[in-house]
């Protein structure tokens, strides 16, 4: 199982500078993907993901980048598609792209978005999408990408119960993402067990937070699988995922100091 890592400062006490230093500072601890949320509407700043995918992809050389999970309704899906072409470019075609519909009505309000269509929306938007990166003409629009950009990043769909939204991951697209954050261990379980019947690729569990001050109890499978403990029961709740057959999982970090982030990605190798 590949161990990704997501940055989640305090931003009150963050710069530019800063983030960018914790961005390499992934790859240089050995983290195998390094991965960026999408929220607009929600009192809080992340920096947009595609814009930091690109910092990213300059601060980095091989580690992977992706999305999880990028709301696609709430943009223009030309504009949009040309957007993570540029980055799926300047990052060497090291982007994964992990899309969903959205979940949160605050996020669609801040753009005048129509948070009842969304699902909808994606579905129209992703053909539509792949179509420009292969450079065929979709309307007015036509990319025209470079030979180095052609066909796009790996599409990933990010869906929680996943009743329709699982099986279209494994047999439309090219892997599927899940909530450590919104689905119990229990229902992780179960979607894989889904996702793998479908016939899907790579299976990624995402938004696992760390605190390593936090005293862990016992995990059942009706709770939600955070690393909120010790590094010793943080590694055996990580083996919770591996034993399960997910691919990849992706903790959140605040702390971005090398002795801690050295610390995290050891807990699984």
């Amino acid at each position: 199982m590949r161990l990704g890592v997501s940055l989640n400062f305090d931003g009150a006490a963050t710069t530019g500078g800063d983030y960018a230093a914790g961005l390499a500072m992934a790859e240089r601890t050995g983290f195998d993907s390094l991965w960026f949320f999408d929220t607009i509407g929600r009192g809080t700043f992340r920096p947009d993901p595609i814009s930091a995918m690109a910092a990213a992809a300059a601060l980095t050389e091989h580690i992977e980048i992706g999305t999880c999970i990028l709301q696609v309704p709430l943009r223009h899906p030309v504009e949009l598609a040309h957007r993570i072409l540029s980055a799926h470019f300047l990052s060497g075609g090291r982007l994964l792209l992990g899309v969903g519909a959205g979940s949160t009505e605050t996020d669609f309000q801040a753009v005048d978005g129509d948070f009842k269509a969304r699902f909808r929306d994606l579905e129209a938007a992703l053909p539509r999408m792949r179509s420009l990166w292969r450079g065929e003409a979709v309307g007015a629009a036509n990319l025209t990408p470079w030979p180095a950009a052609q066909g796009g990043p790996p599409i990933l769909i990010g869906s929680w119960a996943g009743s329709r939204w699982i099986p279209i991951a494994a047999q439309q697209y090219d892997g599927w993402i899940a909530s450590a954050r919104f689905c119990t261990i229990a229902t992780l379980k179960e979607g894989l067990k889904r996702f793998r019947g479908e016939g899907g690729g790579r299976a990624i569990a995402t938004n696992i937070p760390v605190d390593f001050t936090a005293n862990g109890g016992t995990l059942s499978d009706d709770d939600h699988l955070d690393l909120r403990c010790g590094p010793a029961q943080a590694a055996d709740r990580l083996q919770i995922l591996a034993d399960a057959g997910f691919d990849d999982a992706v903790v959140t970090v605040a702390d971005t100091t090398e002795e801690h982030m050295t610390t995290v990605r050891a807990l699984y190798s």
